[in-house]
C-alpha cells in the first residue's frame, strides 16, 4: 500500500513527505542564513531561557536535554505565558515562534522586556518581528511557507549558533552539525517514499503502528526525541500517541502494562543507544521489551545512526517525522492539515 506512489500522493496533497525529504537541505540553509545574522555576544549571562511552543517549542527540549551535561549555566524551556520570577538582566532569553504570532510566546516576551533580560527573537515574522524591531533587539527571520513541524531546522539551528556564539557549547557547528546533517540524509535515502516497504524502516514501523496507540518511550536526549515522535503522529496522523521518559516511568506505568487487558490495542517504541545505556538502564529497557512482547500488539526498537549525540539525536528524530508521515498515508489522511489547531486559535482570537 504504501509502496503505490500514485495513491500515496493523492493522500499527501500538500507534499509532507517531499518537505521531509528536503531536511539535510534545510539544515544546510539554516546554518548559511545564520552566518549572515548578527548575534550579539553578550558579556555575562547567569541562565538562558528558550520559549517556544509545540513545533517551535521542541527545539529548546532538544538543546536542554542535549546540552545538559556541557552547559555551564542552567538552560530552562518555558511553554507557559510568562517567566520565572528569577529571569532578570542577567538571563538570556531566545523566543522562537515559527509564525511568530503565538500568544503565549509573545507574552513572555513582553515578560522578558520588562524584567530587562537579554533578548533574541527567531521566526518567520509575525508581532514577533515587530516587536523585536521596535525595540531595536536582536531578530533572526527565518523562511516562510513551511508548516511550522516542517520547520524544525530552521528554529533549531539558529538556537545551537546563539549558543555557541555566546560561548555556552564549543564547536558544535564545526563538527557535530556536519555529522549531523550526514546523518540526516543517510535516513532521508533510506526512509524517502520512493524506497519501497521492503528496504524501508519508517514505513515497516508504521506498518506495525497502524491500528494501534502507540507509546513511545525515550531518556536521556532521546526524552525530547520520544516527544517529538508522539506530537508529529498527533499532528501528522491524526492519531492519539504517548510518550514517557525511563526510567520515571518505571515507577509506575509498568503496573498498568502489567495488568490491564486493554492493552493489547497499543504499540510501543523503545529508543535504545547502546553508546549511551548505563547497565543499568540497559536493564531497564531489556525488562520493559520483555514485558510488553506480553502485552502489548507489537513492541519496537529504535537505534540511531552516527557518532555524536547530535547527529543521533536528529537521525532518530527524523526517522520518526517519516513514520508519523506514513501513518497517515496508512489511515487514509493528509498529514499537513490541523484543522482544530487552527479552529481553536480563531475561537481564541475573538476573545
Amino acid at each position: 500500500m504504501l509502496d503505490d506512489l500514485q495513491r500515496t500522493s493523492e493522500i499527501d496533497k500538500s507534499n509532507m513527505l517531499d518537505s521531509l525529504a528536503q531536511y539535510p537541505e534545510q539544515l544546510q540553509s539554516a546554518a548559511d542564513l545564520m552566518k549572515t545574522v548578527h548575534v550579539p555576544d553578550f558579556i555575562k549571562i547567569d541562565q538562558v531561557i528558550v520559549a517556544g511552543m509545540g513545533a517551535s517549542g521542541i527545539s529548546g527540549d532538544l538543546a536542554q536535554c542535549l546540552y545538559r551535561d556541557t552547559l555551564d549555566v542552567p538552560l530552562y524551556v518555558n511553554k507557559d505565558p510568562d517567566l520565572p520570577k528569577w529571569a532578570n538582566k542577567h538571563t538570556l532569553t531566545i523566543f522562537l515562534s515559527y509564525s511568530g504570532n503565538t500568544e503565549e510566546t509573545l507574552n513572555g516576551f513582553k515578560a522578558a522586556s520588562q524584567k530587562k533580560c537579554k533578548i533574541i527573537g527567531v521566526s518567520s515574522g509575525g508581532k514577533l518581528q515587530e516587536l523585536c524591531e521596535n525595540r531595536s533587539l536582536p531578530f533572526v527571520k527565518i523562511p516562510t511557507g513551511y508548516q511550522p513541524r516542517a520547520a524544525v531546522a530552521y528554529l533549531f539551528t539558529p538556537l545551537l549558533v546563539i549558543l555557541e556564539r555566546n560561548r555556552l557549547i564549543k564547536n558544535v557547528m564545526d563538527t557535530d552539525f556536519l555529522e549531523a546533517i550526514s546523518m540526516v540524509d543517510q535516513c532521508r535515502l533510506q526512509c524517502k517514499k520512493t524506497v519501497t516497504t521492503q528496504n524501508n524502516p519508517a514505513k515497516q514501523l508504521a506498518q506495525q503502528m497502524v491500528n494501534t496507540i502507540p507509546q513511545i518511550y525515550g531518556w536521556g536526549i532521546y526524552a525530547p526525541v520520544a516527544k517529538r515522535w508522539r506530537t508529529q503522529i498527533n499532528e501528522n496522523s491524526k492519531m492519539i500517541a504517548r510518550d514517557d521518559v525511563v526510567s520515571e516511568c518505571n515507577h509506575n506505568d509498568l503496573v498498568g502494562w502489567s495488568a490491564d487487558p486493554k492493552t493489547k490495542n497499543w504499540s510501543t517504541v523503545l529508543i535504545r543507544d547502546k553508546e549511551e545505556e548505563s547497565l543499568f538502564l540497559s536493564a531497564r529497557l531489556d525488562f520493559m521489551k520483555t514485558l510488553f512482547s506480553n502485552s502489548v500488539a507489537h513492541t519496537m526498537e529504535i537505534y540511531p545512526k552516527g557518532r555524536s549525540k547530535l547527529a543521533k539525536l536528529m537521525y532518530t528524530m527524523m526517522l520518526g517525522d517519516f513514520v508519523s508521515c506514513y501513518l497517515g498515508v496508512l489511515r487514509g489522511v493528509d498529514p499537513s492539515p490541523v484543522d482544530v489547531i487552527t479552529a481553536l486559535k480563531q475561537r481564541l482570537s475573538e476573545l
